[in-house]
């Protein structure tokens, strides 16, 4: 038996390798797309400038040259054939001298090419201007192939629209695998034969004067999310961090998708079971078309193998946000979406719970033996008993089973339940804790440790205790009903409204999808609503309404 579980790890470990690679593991590329058309008097210019055969220095003075003769024209509107040629020549010219090995970056150049001389040099860092050696790499939008992503969101206007990436050696503190990606826009400014490369920040400020005018910047936002190309088999990568968390392809923790930013709200979004982070994709992307929450915003995520008891979890991300406030101890307040089981995570951050809570539950004698035998920096008790974080000023709950999910007890749960394997070093921890007693009281076997689909069941006695607690920041529901609009009796096909309804929330929505409605263009809308609350920012949503709880 021994044997053939070890051929079975080994075959998961081969697949989960194979085909899932994790969401922060790898960069999409595809060929240059068809160009549009260009300035016909820059054609054999612009022919010269790329390619590879001519010397660097001069293709670059070639790029500088296209870009002089049709600044004088980005008057004519934008999208006309010498705007066009104008934003290419910008982004090709900071991609080729950013990929010269050095020789050609960020000092000032003089170069010559077909009878013309110039003079570059790059400006230097500012609010709305990145810095020139912040970034490892350039890549042009059209070269960035969007998988997740059903509408673009892409701004025209003026510049070489590019997806910035950083990856340095050691890695910066919550920077996925391939590094951090942020979008840019390239410009050049003349004053006759003396140039301006600027690197903009077109999510920070959407204008930048160029040629002594201020103009629209172009700039694509969804294509710094898709450079990050996703596993081929992403339900496979959920299903491997539900039942088997030691394979989980990504490490634990929270995730920026773009450089910190002190003047920016963290938003955290946080997936649910047999989930993924890239549940968050189209809800991110769609909210990113806002230019106030581009702006005022940054999107981070937490990755974790959902197998994991749920209470185990939350102390996971409670440890990664304390990670965040030591190195970044004057970011703003926190902003946390969660959906499904993440949003219980969501939940444990913002009540407070201490020993004499669950002693007085129904869980009181076993809460007691293991208080008494555990010490107080133990697993378990960290996990069990914390405060609200405090840094934590807002957060929505999308189809967010808070009185558990009767799938969970049904025979496709007490199944998943069977299947489910904890790591070594936590299992014990568990095992350690518990007696067989205890074990048999909390999950109807002696032998069986509680995990994340035995906490969904509505039977588990910490749901009361949470829920007996207030939640110490505004809060709010977004809930699928699968278009019936029969709440409060409805569904979301996975969970009820009796459980994903909690009073006293600043605001209820019902959307008509099922229980993954993150993408839905209902449920972005309304968490744009709620953001721009948070801002203090009108928003032509109307507000949501609050349906009477259903009764169990």
């Amino acid at each position: 038996m021994k044997a053939k579980h070890s051929r079975t790890s080994i075959r998961l470990r081969v697949v989960a390798a194979a085909t899932c690679l994790a969401f922060f593991a790898s960069c999409a590329t595809a060929p240059q797309t068809a160009r549009r058309p260009e300035y016909a008097p820059t054609a054999n210019i612009m022919r010269e400038a790329r390619s590879a055969s001519v010397p660097v220095e001069t293709r670059a003075a070639d790029y500088l040259q296209a870009a002089s003769m049709t600044a004088p024209l980005l008057g004519g509107g934008i999208g006309t054939p010498a705007c066009e040629t104008y934003n290419a020549a910008c982004g090709e010219l900071t991609v080729l001298l950013h990929s010269s090995g050095g020789q050609l970056w960020n000092h000032p150049l003089t170069l010559t090419g077909n009878n013309a001389t110039y003079h570059l040099r790059l400006e230097p860092a500012s609010n709305a201007v990145w810095a020139p050696n912040y970034f490892t790499s350039f890549v042009p939008e059209q070269q960035v192939k969007e998988t997740l992503i059903r509408k673009e969101n892409i701004n025209g206007g003026v510049g070489g629209a590019l997806v910035g990436v950083r990856l340095v050696n050691p890695p910066d503190k919550f920077a996925p695998r391939r590094g951090i990606t942020a979008p840019v826009t390239a410009t050049l400014d003349f004053h006759g034969k003396d140039a301006t490369l600027a690197l903009h920040r077109p999510a920070k400020q959407p204008t930048a004067s160029v040629e002594g005018k201020v103009r629209p910047l172009a700039a694509n936002f969804s294509a710094p999310i898709s450079y990050y190309k996703p596993p081929g088999n992403l339900t496979l990568v959920g299903l491997v961090g539900g039942f088997e968390a030691k394979h989980y392809p990504a490490q634990i923790g929270l995730y920026f998708l773009q450089p910190y930013d002190p003047e920016r709200i963290p938003l955290v979004f946080v997936h649910g079971l047999f989930s993924t982070p890239w549940t968050w994709v189209q809800t991110i992307n769609g909210l990113q078309a806002d230019p106030e929450i581009r702006k005022h915003y940054q999107f981070w995520v937490f990755a974790y193998p959902t197998g994991y008891p749920i209470l185990y979890s939350a102390l996971r991300l409670r440890q990664e946000l304390a990670k965040v406030d030591q190195a970044y101890p004057n970011h703003k307040p926190y902003v946390v979406v969660g959906h499904s089981m993440g949003g219980m995570l969501t939940h444990d951050q913002v009540v407070t719970l201490n020993q004499a809570m669950w002693e007085k539950s129904a869980m009181g004698e076993t809460a007691k033996a293991v208080f008494h035998d555990e010490p107080r920096d133990s697993l378990i008790v960290q996990a069990t008993t914390f405060k609200a974080n405090p840094r934590i000023k807002r957060v929505v709950f999308i189809c967010t089973p808070h009185r558990g999910s009767d799938m969970a007890s049904g025979g496709l749960g007490k199944f998943a339940i069977s299947l489910i394997n904890l790591p070594g070093q936590l299992a014990s921890v568990v095992k350690d804790s518990l007696s067989g007693s205890e074990l048999q009281q909390l999950t109807g076997s002696s032998k069986r440790l509680p995990n994340s689909v035995w906490g969904l069941k509505p039977t588990n006695p910490a749901l009361p205790v949470i829920n007996a607690e207030r939640i110490s920041v505004p809060y709010h529901s977004i809930i699928g009903d699968r278009g019936r609009g029969d709440s409060p009796n409805s569904s979301d096909g996975v969970v009820a409204y009796w459980s994903s309804h909690l009073d006293g929330a600043q605001s209820e929505k019902i959307v008509p999808g099922p229980h993954g409605s993150c993408e839905l263009p209902q449920t972005i809308a309304e968490l744009d609503r709620i953001l721009r609350l948070h801002l203090g920012i009108r928003s032509s949503s109307k507000p949501a309404t609050t349906i009477a709880q259903a009764s169990r």
